[in-house]
Formats: structure tokens, C-alpha cells, sequence
């Protein structure tokens, strides 16, 4: 990458015209600027959103929603303590209780059902208004 940067700068300064020779600083700068703008949108801000999601599932769990946990462990919420940032959790068919940290949260899954639902029930409403507008269409001919 280093090789590219310092291969614009060379050709830019490597003019036989004296007034030109000027600008080849200004277009390293716009290259910096350039590089540093595209690391920016592929790397930094979808992390950026990606911890705002994270941020936002933690602070949505309700009583009762089903979670998993970053070490696989999959239960049902029975408290939640937001003045420790803790969560009860219940697991299995014996009802084991475990208490975790928010932190460690990985999916909610009922949440995630809950969107793939509604997700599902707009496709549905999309695709029925569109059938009754080719039946309409069809209807007028």
C-alpha cells in the first residue's frame, strides 16, 4: 500500500514542467485523504453500528425472552437486575438458575423470532396488495 502511495507521489513530482512540480504534494494529501476516508466506511463505521445493535439488545431484555449466552448457553430470563447489569437465567428441564453478566449476551432469541415474524407478515401483506392490484389490472382489461 506503502509502494502505491509513494508510486502516485513519484509520478506526480516527476514532471519536466517547473510550475507543475508544485502540486505533488497536495495530491499525496488527497491520497491520504482518500485512504483514510475509505478505511472509514468499510472498517470503522459498520463496527460503530454493530455496537450500537449490541447495545440496544442488551438494554431491550425482558422477563421471559430467551437468550443465548457468548459461551453457548441457551435460557429463559427470569430477572433482571439493570442496577448490576445482571441477568437471572433459567436453563434446562431441571431449572437450573444462573446468573450472568449483560455483557456476555450473544442473541436474544426471541427477539429475533419476533422480527423474522414481522418480517414475514410484511412480505405477506406486500405480496397479497400486489396480487389484488394485478387482479384489479386484470379485472379492468
Amino acid at each position: 500500500m506503502l509502494n502505491l502511495i509513494n508510486h502516485i507521489s513519484l509520478e506526480a513530482t516527476a514532471t519536466t514542467d517547473p510550475t507543475a512540480a508544485g502540486c505533488g504534494g497536495s495530491s499525496v494529501l488527497i491520497v491520504y485523504i482518500l485512504i483514510f476516508a475509505a478505511l472509514y466506511f468499510v472498517m470503522i463505521r459498520p463496527n460503530s453500528k454493530r455496537k450500537k445493535q449490541e447495545e440496544e439488545l442488551k438494554k431491550n431484555i425482558e422477563i421471559g425472552d430467551e437468550i443465548t449466552t457468548i459461551g453457548g448457553i441457551v435460557g429463559r430470563v427470569i430477572a433482571v437486575r439493570d442496577e448490576d447489569e445482571e441477568i437471572i437465567l433459567e436453563t434446562g428441564s431441571d431449572r437450573v438458575k444462573l446468573r450472568f453478566k449483560k455483557w456476555c449476551i450473544s442473541q436474544n432469541n426471541t427477539a429475533m423470532a419476533r422480527y423474522e415474524e414481522e418480517k414475514k407478515r410484511i412480505a405477506e401483506e406486500k405480496a397479497k396488495a400486489k396480487a389484488e392490484k394485478k387482479a384489479a389490472k386484470n379485472k379492468v382489461e
